[in-house]
């Protein structure tokens, strides 16, 4: 499609996206509330696959169907990936096909309606306050091994520098090495292209992949060896990146 014709159609793709993304997070906020009444862990399974239908069948009408890739067998995983667009939750949300809960930040909670549906599947955390660091790392602990998958962005906040990914925390490869459990990195390479995060009006439709390498076994490793399995994952999401953003 010719720039031109993409500058005259933008408009009333916005106005869709909006319209869309609006109505299916009030369905979805309803239906979560109602289900979450019984406040039961089947209740709150049934949550979690009323925001898997709803962020599925969004990006399916929006034109950007999320296509994976490299999908691992069953297991525990602590799933990382690259954060560089509003749209990568309901990325996540298409690309694993069980259920997991995210570390998430505080702030998100408080927005309307959204921040309803970030606080059933998010463990919040204020980086800025040790106590809550540290309970938010036992909350992932009891998760993971009583309930499922964890997930977290790595660098914390959206990618700005430019360069494939900024510098990563500790807390996946902390958590990784006291539960003994292997790390899975996830790429999400056309998310900027889909729903860039500072420039939301030029959301267009279009190619949209998450790609599993393969994952990153920890067993052996103590506590020391955080640096060295930060930088072992950091490597690898920069050159599937690198990789896969050009192609």
């Amino acid at each position: 499609m010719s720039t031109f014709l993409r500058k005259i159609l933008q408009p009333f793709f916005i106005l869709y996206a909006v319209i869309l993304f609006l109505t299916g997070l009030v369905i979805s906020c309803l239906l979560t509330f109602i289900i979450g009444l019984r406040n039961t862990h089947s209740s709150r399974l049934v949550s979690f696959g009323v925001l898997k239908c709803w962020s599925r069948v969004t990006l399916l009408l929006a034109g950007m169907p999320v296509k994976v890739t490299g999908k691992p067998n069953g297991g525990r995983y602590i799933v990382v990936a690259n954060h560089i667009s509003y749209i990568d939750a309901a990325n996540l949300f298409s690309a694993r096909p069980d259920y997991f809960h995210a570390l998430g930040k505080i702030e998100m909670s408080t927005i309307p309606l959204f921040g309803f549906l970030y606080r059933q599947v998010v463990i919040l955390v204020d980086r800025s306050s040790t106590e809550s660091r540290s309970k938010s790392m036992l909350s992932m602990r009891h998760f993971l091994n009583e309930s499922g998958n964890i997930f977290i962005f790595p660098e914390g906040t959206f990618n700005e520098t430019g360069q494939p990914l900024k510098e990563f925390y500790d807390g996946a490869f902390r958590l990784a090495i006291s539960t003994q459990t292997a790390i899975l990195p996830l790429i999400f390479p056309d998310a900027k292209d889909r729903l860039p995060y500072k420039g939301w009006w030029t959301i267009w439709p279009g190619k949209n992949r998450a790609i599993y390498l393969d994952p990153v076994n920890v067993a052996g490793l103590t506590l020391d060896d955080v640096p060295k399995l930060k930088q072992q994952v950091y490597s690898l999401m920069e050159a599937a990146l690198v990789k896969h953003t050009s192609s």
